[in-house]
């Protein structure tokens, strides 16, 4: 009867408008005297099943940023000189694999300059934690590719869902090449430099930033499936209060990305004070690079000095955002979420604080560092509650 309604009458009426918005679970179509068949299409239980999905690959995603920033506190992130997609799915097991493998690595600039004394057994360490990196990107791939095509086989996706979902595979897959085109450039011989040898502010930036950017997409769409969205009245504060909201996510988006220049530059270990930056409030090196835009990527003060400043205005942001949203009547959820959003900013802060005075002890700059991600899902979380409802 439901289906006549919708061939019968072609025109936009009240309801057939209802039943489109409705998206039936199933469409019984007579293709014979004694046949029939059935098309699952996308409804509010397959909404939420995706919305899941999406969630919990966000988490591996997260799981991701935390053990590659452990990688890099460890120095572990050059351990690994060559790639390859299979083949290095089986660490070394023999003693004669493990010498093979160390052999590789002393053939390259971390071993000639800073671990020339290292011992296989402390070699192995800092390969296993590269290859747990690497390993755990894999399984990040497969949690997206194959409930994809599980998903795509079973109709559960519309169109506007199907482009979502092959950009974010598509997006898994780039940031692996990314990831090992970052750790090339610290397996170069630099024989004008007599810095350490360490990977490329500029590419772990890269590498870091679109990790957070698959985080932040899958999240936001998992959110958006499973969270019915807030009716909140379209008023002038309502609209302040979004665009208020969007601003500040963007805000904790670029400090977190300005400490992927903090630790590739290890700018935590240059003014370990705090409010001042030794005795005063703005360093006297501060622009000692030439051109002067250079200081603002590979000036250490500079960085940490930009990291500090973005991070008091993210801090203050959030805040605003919490007291002008108690002068607003909003729905239960979106007030926990504002209120957690600003209690993980101080937090944050304070973690940020104490690993700066405490000169980066591994396990607080690790905190620390996923800490920011944390705060990230809370600002995503507040623009899912505040999101516009689609007419």
């Amino acid at each position: 009867y439901l289906f006549l309604i919708l061939i019968i009458s072609p025109q936009r009426t009240p309801l057939r408008q209802w039943m489109l918005q409705r998206g039936q679970n199933t469409v019984v179509a007579e293709s014979g005297p004694s046949q029939t068949s059935t098309v699952t299409v996308p409804n509010a239980a397959t909404n939420r099943l995706v919305g899941r999905w999406l969630v919990g690959c966000s988490g591996l995603v997260l799981g991701a940023v935390v053990l590659g920033g452990v990688t890099r506190l460890t120095e572990s992130g050059l351990s690994m000189v060559d790639w390859h997609l299979v083949k290095e799915m089986k660490p070394p097991r023999s003693q004669a694999e493990w010498e093979a493998e160390f052999s590789k690595y002393q053939q390259f600039p971390e071993f000639k300059i800073m671990n020339h004394d290292m011992t296989l057994t402390e070699f192995k360490f800092i390969f296993y934690m590269e290859w747990g990196h690497r390993m755990w990107g894999r399984l990040v791939g497969l949690a997206y590719i194959l409930p994809t095509m599980y998903f795509w086989k079973k109709g559960y996706f519309n169109r506007s869902m199907k482009a979502r979902v092959l950009g974010l595979c598509g997006f898994v897959f780039f940031q692996g090449l990314l990831g090992w085109y970052m750790v090339k450039s610290g397996l170069e011989e630099k024989p004008e430099s007599y810095d350490i040898p360490r990977v490329s502010q500029y590419r772990l930036a890269s590498h870091l930033g679109s990790a957070l950017l698959l985080y932040c997409a899958s999240l936001w769409t998992g959110l958006t499936l499973m969270l019915p969205a807030n009716k909140l009245p379209d008023s002038k504060r309502v609209l302040q209060l979004r665009r208020f909201a969007k601003g500040t996510g963007a805000l904790v988006l670029l400090t977190a990305l300005s400490g992927a220049f903090v630790a590739g530059l290890d700018a935590g270990l240059v003014y370990n004070s705090f409010p001042k930056m030794g005795e005063y409030w703005i360093p006297d090196d501060l622009l000692a690079f030439s051109p002067t835009i250079k200081n603002f990527f590979e000036n250490p003060t500079t960085v940490q000095f930009d990291h500090r400043v973005l991070a008091i205005g993210s801090l203050a942001a959030i805040t605003g955002l919490y007291f002008f949203s108690r002068r607003m009547h909003l729905p239960r959820r979106a007030k926990i979420a504002i209120s957690c959003l600003t209690a993980m900013a101080y937090t944050q802060v304070a973690l940020g604080i104490c690993t700066l005075l405490l000169y980066v002890p591994t396990p607080l700059a690790a905190t620390h560092q996923s800490g920011s991600v944390a705060l990230l899902t809370f600002a995503i979380w507040v623009l899912a509650e505040l999101r516009k409802v689609a007419k």
